[in-house]
């Protein structure tokens, strides 16, 4: 008895980061496509080679979205989960060496209501998505072991 329910807590947590990242990525994903020309000229005001921003607005929209398929087939859940992760770990490498000052100026281009938050609370529900997903895969592999 105590395993299913060991069992049951693994594919809750599971299922919870699988939907928190879908909500998150298809919120922002749709936000930065409806108002793509604004967010474009945000990334294109960040302190990176012209070269790379003008490829980033497109490239960071198409990931956001294309992982919110990938996180609703069960087939695919986990790689969805892995490559939401490592998104999110990238974001919040650049929100870190914003939070400890490494660029002369730090526009945002954030989406919703995540732009409204400070970089350190933009940093922390950065790290509680990251912790979520890893602890919903780490759960994923008990639950298929």
């Amino acid at each position: 008895m105590v395993t299913n329910k060991k069992i049951n807590i693994n594919w809750l947590v599971f299922q919870a980061a699988v939907i928190a990242f879908v909500v998150l990525w298809t919120m922002t994903g749709l936000e930065k496509l409806i108002g793509f020309g604004e967010f474009q000229d945000a990334i294109q005001n960040q302190t990176l080679p012209v070269g790379i921003s003008r490829k980033l607005a497109p490239l960071i929209v198409f990931l956001e979205l294309l992982f919110v398929p990938f996180l609703l087939f069960r087939k695919t859940q986990k790689w969805g989960l892995l490559l939401s992760i490592l998104l999110m770990t990238v974001f919040s490498t650049y929100i870190g060496l914003v939070w400890m000052g490494a660029f002369p100026r730090v526009p945002c281009s954030c989406a919703g209501f995540i732009e409204s938050m400070s970089w350190s609370q933009h940093l922390l529900f950065n790290l509680a998505f990251i912790l979520l997903g890893t602890l919903g895969l780490m759960m994923n592999t008990e639950v298929e072991s």
